[in-house]
């Protein structure tokens, strides 16, 4: 495996509004890395566990993860993620939800999630959250994720 691949930025968002939000300022802050969108659970969960192309078989990524989603819970994902026998388990996680309830913030720090942030409601405070979240991707170590011999 090469030494220094791109991390994969994998949002999981099904507000297509706020997908395009994040990506945009994301953008706007000077990242250019690939970003894969999912708007189910299900179909983020396949991805990271199972593609060829997601983190478990192809190199390190970061994952922005809403807990509000239609089909399953984020908090879900995060537990998988962070089981102990997990080839992600040291992947980063960035919790962002508009849920700002302290027992849900306390929970995914202990599940394991390495940022929370809460999504603000008023786009422009949105839009500025995002961008310094941006220059935070943009400087982060991310491990590669552990591959089962």
């Amino acid at each position: 495996m090469s030494s220094h691949q791109p991390v994969t930025i994998i949002m999981i968002e099904d507000d297509e509004g706020h997908a395009r939000l994040i990506e945009k300022n994301i953008r706007r802050a000077g990242v250019n890395n690939p970003v894969r969108h999912f708007v189910e659970g299900t179909a983020a969960v396949e991805f990271l566990f199972n593609s060829p192309e997601g983190p478990t078989h192809n190199g390190p990524a970061l994952v922005l993860l809403d807990l509000n989603l239609p089909d399953m819970s984020g908090t879900d994902i995060l537990i998988r993620m962070k089981e102990e026998n997990s080839p992600l388990r040291r992947t980063p996680v960035v919790v962002l939800t508009t849920t700002d309830d302290k027992m849900e913030i306390e929970r995914c720090y202990d599940l394991g999630a390495n940022v929370y942030i809460t999504k603000p409601v008023e786009y422009e405070s949105f839009a500025q959250a995002i961008r310094q979240l941006g220059l935070f991707i943009s400087v982060i170590q991310v491990p590669e994720p552990e591959i089962e011999a």
